[in-house]
């Protein structure tokens, strides 16, 4: 139990300390992106502190693995270098006793993690995304950066001068208008303001002082001038993902959702998939029958008009048919995907968690390997595992979503290729270090006692 105790006690300071620097790093990269989004907007502070706060959930979720591997590396690495993992092997205490406490502390970390990421990080996500539809429905140009384009709104590129902080004002306002392909249209305006409708489904912009240009793609000698005082501007919300968060309709997303409720919607999703199937195959099988009773293709003599009239309506039943096959199979492919999907985030759901323990793993031997438990040399092997990691992880996410690989296998592969090389780390540094320990104790021998082959 000391010895746990001392092991642990290594691992405790440095796996804080990373904790908080990868923490630190997050929020900083998170302030520098998005910081220029919120400050001069005419937020309230308590609105930016609280995005902030909320952005810390996803935060935590990567920098409790990554702490752990360092806090590993570095723990280990310090043990070796001060010589302490030798005098635990001379009193006849392997590696992987030395490793089974860190173990256990990664058990308890893993699960913590999974508690985590099903009941703390879904609700945060889904505060966060209501707070963000409340923030943009009430100042709808939060999105509009001065001097760069803007694709928000679907089939608009929009560029303004000037913002203001207090109210949707804008000044300075170019719209290239790719709504219609055959034309070209350029509306530029010297002010002008955003607004929604009242179901909040359309987003309005009210030009003022302006001129319109238009020109056939096909035809630019066919070129339109308009001048304009006031002209008006409607558009879909949908780029702008604005819905009101007091809409009992309102729906969550895979992110926002525990692995239990998603698993009941798969579950849904995969008796409606097997229902739909079941309904496919009757309609074949059932207009197939009816059309091979009903229709007579007209031979090579055939002269008969009814004939002709009874294969014209078999040919129509079959093109009716093929449709409506069509649309359901279409339909039987979404059901498929969307349950993919959330088969995907389920499985993300704890394969990250998972990555502690396999992080214990490969940092443990490594740690031994390095011999110096400092932070450069921890944060090092560290960033370049987790990169690792990480890309697997982002890469097995796509191709499961693409349908390219299962969900599970797209999403644990990275900690099953991890947790392969960690195990072949452990084997080989404990097998080091044991046939270390023994040339110690031989040279203990007397000469004469050994055997021709051990001199």
């Amino acid at each position: 139990m000391i010895i746990d105790r001392h092991i642990l006690k290594a691992h405790a300071a440095p796996f804080f300390g990373s904790f908080c620097i990868v923490m630190f790093l997050f929020l900083l990269q998170f302030l520098m992106k998005f910081m220029d989004q919120l400050a001069g907007k005419g937020l309230s502070g308590a609105v930016i502190i609280e995005l902030v706060i909320l952005n810390l959930a996803w935060m935590v979720v990567l920098a409790v693995p990554m702490a752990v591997l360092v806090a590993t590396l570095m723990a280990f690495g310090n043990l070796s270098s001060s010589s302490e993992i030798t005098a635990m092997k001379a009193g006849g205490i392997s590696l992987y006793r030395m490793m089974a406490p860190v173990i256990l502390a990664s058990f308890l970390v893993t699960y913590s993690m999974i508690e985590f990421n099903n009941k703390v990080l879904p609700e945060a996500n889904h505060r966060l995304k209501t707070l963000l539809m409340d923030i943009r429905r009430k100042k709808p140009s939060l999105t509009l950066i001065p001097g760069l384009f803007s694709q928000d709104m679907p089939g608009y590129s929009i560029l303004v001068r000037k913002t203001f902080e207090e109210s949707n004002n804008l000044e300075g306002v170019t719209i290239y208008d790719y709504s219609d392909p055959a034309k070209s249209v350029v509306i530029t305006a010297k002010r002008g303001s955003l607004s929604f409708s009242a179901d909040y489904r359309k987003l309005v912009m009210d030009l003022y002082d302006g001129e319109i240009h238009q020109m056939a793609i096909a035809n630019p000698l066919q070129y339109r001038k308009i001048l304009f005082t006031r002209q008006k501007l409607a558009t879909h919300a949908e780029g702008f993902d604005f819905e009101r968060s007091s809409n009992s309709a309102f729906s969550r997303g895979d992110r926002e959702l525990s692995a239990g409720v998603m698993r009941y919607v798969v579950d849904s999703l995969q008796h409606q998939l097997l229902q739909a199937e079941t309904e496919l195959t009757a309609l074949k099988s059932e207009n197939l029958t009816r059309l091979l009773r009903g229709s007579i293709p007209p031979g090579p003599n055939t002269a008969d008009w009814r004939t002709v009239e009874q294969y014209s309506t078999g040919a129509s039943q079959a093109m009716m048919v093929q449709s409506i096959v069509e649309g359901r199979l279409s339909s039987n492919d979404y059901l498929d995907r969307r349950a993919k999907e959330y088969l995907v985030e389920i499985n993300k759901k704890y394969s990250i968690p998972v990555a502690c323990f396999v992080f214990v793993l490969v940092g443990a031997p490594l740690g031994v390997m390095a011999r110096r438990g400092g932070f450069g040399v921890a944060a090092s092997l560290s960033l370049g595992f987790f990169l690792l990691y990480w890309a697997s992880l982002i890469g097995g996410e796509k191709l499961a979503d693409r349908e390219l690989l299962e969900p599970w296998v797209g999403m644990w592969m990275a900690n099953i290729f991890i947790g392969i090389v960690g195990v072949i780390l452990t084997l080989r540094i404990a097998r080091e270090n044991v046939e270390i320990d023994l040339s110690f104790f031989s040279r203990l021998i007397p000469k004469r006692f050994r055997s021709s082959s051990e001199i």
